[in-house]
This record gives C-alpha cells, sequence and structure tokens, in this order.
C-alpha cells in the first residue's frame, strides 16, 4: 500500500468541499525526476554523508509513493515542492539507516530482564570486548607453543579455579549447554529426572523436548510434588546413561512436597557407575544470601555435593554475555568437549571476550558489589533508589499536568523475568494515572507509547489502572529527565 509523504496532509486529513478546484491536488508529472532530485544542494548533501546507492534507492521509492498518490488524486500540491520531498527523503534515510537494536531505560522493576538483554554487562568487559574485537587477537592460539590453540582455555581456567571444576568447557547459552550434555553423555540411552523438574523456560524451551532433542530417553520418576531416592534407584536400569537434576528457578512448587538432593542422587548414581548432572538455570557463582538476596545453589556446591557435570547461565545471576557454562570431572566435561555437535555451538570471540572479563571480577570479590552492574542494582540501597524516584516525579508532573497524576510509590521489583521471577524486591518509583475520569486503559496505553517513542525509549509496566516507573534500574535521573522534553502526547 503506498504510504503517504512526510509533512503532508491527504486524505481524510485534508479539507474537502464539493467546490475544492483540482489545482490544490498535485499530478504525477509535477514530481521531480529522479536525477534533478539527486542534484539538489539538501539532497547532495545527503548522498555525501551516506552514498549514492542507499539516498537513490530510498529517492525511488518515495517518488513511486507520491507518484501512486498523485494517481489517485489524494496528493496535496505542496507535496510536489522540492524542499518538501528532499525533507521527506532525509527522514526516510535516516528512518532506514537507524539500528534497529536500541538502549533503553529499563522502569520495569525487573532487574534481570529477559526481553531486555539480561545482564548489564561491566565497563572492563566492555573495555576488554572493544580491545578484542579491533584487531587480531589469539583466540585459538597458543602463545607460548606457537601452535593452534583452544578457545576453550581462554576461560577454562578461571572457571575451574572459581567453582572447583576438574574441567570446563563453554557454548553460545544455557539451553545449548543442557542439549550438548545430555547428547554427548546419553544419546540413545535413558535420563532418570523427577517428575516435578521436567520445566517450561521462555520460548517454549521444554526439557523433554530438548531430551528428545538430544537422543536421549525421558524416564520420569515420582510425582509433580514429591520424588523419593527410591524412585531413581527403582528406575535404573542397564539402558540408564545419566541421572539428572534441574533446579526450577523460575517457578516454586511449595507445601507438602519432597525431592532429593543432589549429594544424596550421586551416591545412588556413583554406586551404579553412573554419572549425574545438574541444571542450575541462572547460576549464581556466589553465595546470593551474603548480599542480603534470596540464595541460590552455585555450582559449587553442587559439585562438592558429588555432581559429575554443572550447567548454568552466563547472562542472568552471573552477569556476563549470553553463554552456557558446563563445569565437572574430567572424563565427563572431556567427553562434551569431544561430541562433534560442540562446534555447532561454540561461542564467538566477541562473548568469549566478555565473559572472560566478567569472570576475572570474581576474582576481586571485595569490589564484585560495585564492579558487577546486575549485583550493583540488586543490592542499591532503597534510601537511593527513593531519591532518585524524588528527581524524576517533579520533571514528570509539569509534562503530565493536568491530563495525569504523578504521584511518588512504593513498589515491589523482581529479580529476574526468568531468574527468581517469585522473589520480590522492595524499591521505589512513579505512578501515572489520568485524571478527569478518562478511560485508563486506552490513555496509559498511548503514554507507555509515546514514552517508547523517546530517544532512549523508556519501558514502563502498567498495573492496576496506572503506569509504573521502577527507578532501581534507574541510576542516572537525567537520563529520564533530560528526555521529556522530547514527549509527544
Amino acid at each position: 500500500m503506498a504510504r503517504p509523504p512526510e509533512s503532508v496532509v491527504h486524505g481524510s486529513q485534508a479539507p474537502k468541499s464539493a467546490s475544492t478546484p483540482t489545482t490544490d491536488l498535485a499530478r504525477p508529472q509535477q514530481l521531480p525526476a529522479l536525477d534533478k532530485l539527486l542534484r539538489v544542494p539538501a539532497v547532495a548533501h545527503l548522498v555525501g554523508a551516506h552514498g549514492h546507492t542507499v539516498v537513490a534507492d530510498t529517492a525511488r521509492t518515495l517518488l513511486a509513493d507520491l507518484r501512486a498518490q498523485a494517481v489517485a488524486g489524494t496528493l496535496a500540491a505542496g507535496a510536489v515542492d522540492t524542499q518538501v520531498i528532499a525533507d521527506a527523503l532525509h527522514r526516510r534515510v535516516a528512518d532506514r539507516l537507524a539500528p534497529r537494536m536500541k538502549p533503553v531505560l529499563n522502569l520495569t522493576g525487573t532487574v534481570i530482564h529477559t526481553n531486555l538483554g539480561r545482564a548489564l554487562l561491566a565497563p572492563s568487559a566492555l573495555r576488554h570486548v572493544q580491545a578484542m574485537m579491533a584487531g587480531p587477537n589469539n583466540l585459538e592460539y597458543d602463545l607460548a607453543s606457537g601452535q593452534r590453540g583452544d578457545r576453550d582455555s581462554i576461560v577454562e581456567g578461571l572457571l575451574c579455579e572459581l567453582t572447583g571444576a576438574e574441567a570446563a568447557t563453554v557454548v553460545n547459552n544455557n539451553a545449548a549447554a543442557v542439549l550438548l550434555t545430555l547428547a554427548a553423555l546419553a544419546r540413545g540411552k535413558e535420563v532418570i529426572v523427577s517428575r516435578g523438574e521436567l520445566v517450561e523456560i521462555g520460548g517454549a524451551f521444554r526439557m523433554p523436548d530438548v531430551m528428545e532433542s538430544a537422543g536421549a530417553k525421558l524416564v520420569e520418576v515420582g510425582t509433580t510434588n514429591r520424588t523419593h531416592p527410591a524412585d531413581y534407584e527403582r528406575a535404573i536400569t542397564e539402558r540408564t546413561a545419566l541421572l539428572m537434576k534441574v533446579h526450577t528457578s523460575n517457578y516454586a512448587v511449595q507445601g507438602f512436597t519432597s525431592a532429593v538432593d543432589e549429594a544424596t542422587l550421586a551416591a545412588i548414581a556413583h554406586a551404579r557407575g553412573l554419572p549425574v548432572a545438574t541444571d542450575l538455570g541462572a547460576g549464581a557463582l556466589i553465595d546470593m544470601a551474603a548480599y542480603g538476596l534470596p540464595r541460590e545453589p552455585t555450582p559449587q556446591e553442587m559439585l562438592r555435593a558429588g555432581c559429575d557435570v554443572v550447567t548454568f547461565s552466563g547472562d542472568k545471576l552471573l552477569g556476563g554475555p549470553q553463554a552456557g557454562l558446563i563445569v565437572g570431572s574430567k572424563e565427563c566435561v572431556g567427553r562434551i568437549r569431544k561430541f562433534p555437535m560442540k562446534r555447532a555451538l561454540r561461542m564467538s570471540k566477541l562473548p568469549l571476550a566478555a565473559l572472560e572479563a566478567t569472570l576475572m571480577l570474581y576474582q576481586q570479590p571485595e569490589h564484585l558489589a560495585q564492579a558487577l552492574p546486575t549485583l550493583r542494582l540488586l543490592t542499591r540501597p532503597l534510601a537511593d533508589i527513593e531519591a532518585t524516584a524524588a528527581l524524576v516525579l517533579p520533571v514528570l508532573g509539569a509534562a503530565l499536568a493536568p491530563r495525569y497524576a504523578v504521584e511518588p510509590v512504593a513498589l515491589q521489583g523482581q529479580i529476574g523475568s526468568g531468574s527468581l521471577p517469585v522473589e520480590r524486591l522492595p524499591s521505589a518509583g512513579v505512578a501515572i494515572a489520568p485524571v478527569d475520569g478518562q478511560r485508563s486503559g486506552r490513555v496509559l496505553d498511548a503514554l507507555a507509547a509515546a514514552l517508547r517513542q523517546l530517544p532512549q525509549p523508556v519501558i514502563g509496566r502498567i498495573a492496576d489502572g496506572r503506569l509504573l516507573l521502577d527507578c532501581r534500574c534507574l541510576e542516572d535521573a537525567t537520563a529520564l529527565t533530560n528526555q521529556i522534553p522530547f514527549l509527544s502526547l
């Protein structure tokens, strides 16, 4: 469908009357030819800035749209002015060349937000990535021997040091880590898992489906709420290759429950000569309770309990890039590393550089709460968040009056949308509500859309007839307040 020209009033928006003369409408022949348009000084400057190809192609499309409107009799005469067309062309080229991935302000109250990129990289990680991407590096080159190296070696030593594992390898995300582990250790054989741990995470990633994709046969034991050691023992056969635990980080079963811990499960498996794997999902490398946060199991604890393989994510509680980390025994990790699927799932140099720099921060635990952005935001003092909200409040209030009322509000945020989603963090922000009895749903949707159109889009959440802007992740109030003059309602 032909689009209307920018800055042109037409169609149902144009004044209409039975006596409107035809001279108020443009004719196709009044439009400039492409070569003439490209010689207009403003357009020639655009060509100099971006090159002939993209400007000419965009101009050709714009002229075709205008011509179609002129033929349909919906194009105003002023729309064929060369300067008007040049201005429209500038906007189209800018829109075409604008990145689709943009930095946003996360005011949802969810710190590790799956849809907003999860963990933020530390400044040291960003510097290391830039340095490594700007030129050649020793991704797979052993500087000591001068021979070909293994990219796993970049982070394996760090992972073993931090977790106590004998060996480690990495892939592009935790789903891949689980898939590769199952395929390498249990392809064509059985894997025993508690029925209460058959999780589904975002994007319809289901443990039974992963088992099937890996070529392993799932054997469920126990019930949704209770599984006992004897359930595992009875299920082991000559076809069993692996016993598996899956940490349910994105939901909780409460009440009459029972589960088998890793140490007990490892004893059962090792007595039969079988390995145990556990998927931690979010995978904190530190005791979160020491920072006043809900406690999460760590890879260190799982390995000490006897697990042979532990998988976890890099871009959640660990605070690094998207990655799937696999740590464990030399025998099991060696099999995983040699499995043919590993090459298809390996990490590239960019996330590897970010992961290395992030892991290095854990070598200095005294500085971690400030050096690691995710941990800093999770542990941010409530008084600091309230102070930021107090700075935002008057600016928003003045800009949105009299259509909206803006008030301070106490909030409960989340650690993550897929990591500890049931845990709450006391927070603060502002609540925006329409006044004069306006229909809140439609009005708030329009305001939320306007905030998303700011130079740096602002993402909040609508709840209870209000638009809530949680300030936990807003460390600099001016990042929001300086944009308010651009807000168009």
